[in-house]
């Protein structure tokens, strides 16, 4: 693996009952607490909570075997809201790594200790609150013996 720079355009922000219009798409997706104000038709993002990836976002959002540890997480009057971030199948798992890697949401257990891909710059823009938009991580070397 070589160094890469990884550019993503996040969309969003859906809330879980718009979660249907959640686009079939590869690509990486994060979860958050928000509030959501009716009146102005806004959120307002709290907490990210859990970082992931997959071949079709939409779907696997909807269906994610740990939704019920995310809905845990919220406080009264919190809802969950999600952003997605369309990427290449070839570049999705790196990708997902980098930002679970950078951000240590509280609900993801993999890559929160070690990073086992070479320098990867992420370069974020678009819906993408509470992520650091533009950062380099580097292989850890706990990773780099494995």
């Amino acid at each position: 693996m070589a160094e890469t720079t990884i550019k993503m355009e996040f969309e969003g922000y859906w809330r879980d009952v718009n979660s249907g219009g959640i686009p079939s798409a590869s690509g990486v997706y994060s979860v958050y607490a928000a509030t959501h104000d009716a009146r102005e038709k806004t959120v307002d993002l709290k907490r990210l909570l859990y970082i992931g990836e997959a071949a079709d976002v939409g779907d696997r959002i909807r269906n994610h075997e740990r939704r019920a540890d995310w809905t845990r997480q919220l406080r009264t009057g919190e809802v969950l809201c999600f952003a997605i971030g369309r990427v290449a199948s070839t570049i999705r798992n790196r990708a997902e790594a980098a930002l679970i890697f950078k951000h240590q949401p509280p609900l993801n257990t993999s890559c929160t200790e070690e990073f086992k891909y070479d320098r990867t710059t992420m370069s974020l823009s678009g819906q993408c609150a509470l992520l650091t938009t533009y950062f380099t991580v580097e292989r850890t070397h706990r990773a780099a013996w494995r």
